[in-house]
């Protein structure tokens, strides 16, 4: 589906001019298209192919993206913004869209005139659905594959046995798939309404940490690709099961590094230091470094932007090896929470106050240790803190 169809002057004008033949005579309108669809296609996907396609989309191919464009009611230009913001390649004039593609289209139309949603946050909202699910596909089909290389029946190839799978997969990875999306719904939108004010909702205070495989290119070049993979992995799934499991929210992966999100200090804190104290009890894994800033954020597209997330990656690539560095808006929120001291030396005297007059003594979490000052590479000077738990 390619913007240039659609061209200038009304549909009937354009289908004209389009039907045009080499010689300048002017022909019927569908009669190109009918011309197309008889003539052989050398690019006829492979009938299996087409088979497993129409299962999952449970419909036929039937419409050009021109005549998907008419049946919705809408531009050709709108619907060409809606097919590339999903992610799709431009496909032409090729019949290759069902029911379910006209459908769609007209819903995400209907949004706009109806004022629920601006064309831009629809095309947003195709955007997003779409890097999405192109992601969960990816990962599932990957999942999918390993279980298809096992001895498979006699006479059978891996493609045959794959429509069987997905006939009896899909109907439950869809109703999961709609579970998964409610409940994150429903977590995001909770967050959302206890902001504080309406410019709180986007941009917000958040902890925010990055945590980063040591000496990661050097193992990409000794580990052979599937070693690599694995190692790759069960990294991630590690990170996501801690963050998930206290509190946190995983923004993204990048293979060697992890990004994660909490709005409590003391939750981020717990989540890092857990996962360099998980990380160093497993030999197969290299050392750790994370680093966590606390500040306000932009979150746009399920990311998180901003000087703090920046500084959050700085002090990554700055933290020693298996340890954890802070900015100082962290250490001070983790302070005014009473998660850690604002000082050791405050709290040597409250202790000492509290033993005086024969009372348990504050009960601090995490301890911090300031380190040298130092530039820090667009955004000056910083005074990183060393972040433990306290004994």
């Amino acid at each position: 589906m390619t913007a240039d169809d659609a061209g200038s002057g009304t549909a009937e004008e354009r289908g004209v001019r389009d039907a045009a033949a080499p010689d300048g005579a002017v022909r019927d309108p569908g009669e190109r298209e009918r011309a197309a669809a008889d003539a052989p296609d050398e690019d006829e996907p492979d009938p299996i192919a087409l088979r497993l396609e129409q299962l999952i989309l449970g419909a036929e191919r039937r419409y050009t993206p021109f005549q998907a464009a008419r049946s919705a009611g809408v531009s050709v230009e709108l619907a060409t913004r809606f097919w590339r913001a999903m992610g799709f390649a431009d496909i032409g004039q090729a019949k290759a869209l069902t029911e379910a593609d006209v459908l769609a289209l007209r819903r995400l139309s209907g949004l706009v005139e109806a004022g629920l949603l601006s064309e831009p946050m629809a095309i947003q909202v195709a955007r997003s659905t779409g890097q999405t699910t192109a992601r969960l596909a990816d990962w599932q089909m990957d999942s999918f594959l390993e279980g298809l290389t096992d001895p498979q029946e006699i006479g059978m190839t891996r493609t045959e046995i794959a429509y069987p799978l997905v006939e009896l997969l899909l109907p439950e990875l869809e109703e999961f798939l709609v579970y998964v999306y409610r409940r994150q719904l429903a977590a995001a939108t909770g967050r959302v309404v206890q902001a504080a004010d309406d410019a709180e909702m986007v941009d917000r205070r958040l902890a925010v940490g990055f945590a980063d495989l040591v000496s990661f290119t050097r193992l990409t070049r000794r580990l052979e690709e599937e070693e690599l993979g694995e190692l790759v992995e069960a990294f991630e799934t590690t990170a996501a099961d801690l963050v998930a499991a206290h509190g946190g929210r995983l923004i993204k992966t990048l293979g060697d590094e992890v990004l994660y999100a909490a709005d409590d200090a003391g939750i981020a804190a717990e989540i890092g230091l857990r996962l360099i104290e998980t990380l160093t009890h497993d030999e197969t894994m290299p050392e750790l470094r994370v680093g966590i800033a606390f500040g306000t954020v932009t979150t746009r597209m399920g990311d998180v932007f901003g000087t703090t997330v920046n500084l959050a990656s700085r002090l990554t690539s700055i933290a020693p090896k298996n340890a954890v560095l802070v900015d100082g808006a962290f250490a001070e929120e983790l302070g005014r929470t009473g998660d850690a001291p604002v000082s050791e030396a405050e709290a040597a005297e409250q202790a000492a106050a509290a033993e005086k007059e024969g009372e348990e003594p504050p009960s601090y979490r995490f301890a911090l240790q300031p380190m040298w000052q130092r530039p820090v590479r667009g955004l000056g000077v910083v005074e990183p803190w060393l972040l433990s738990r306290r004994a």
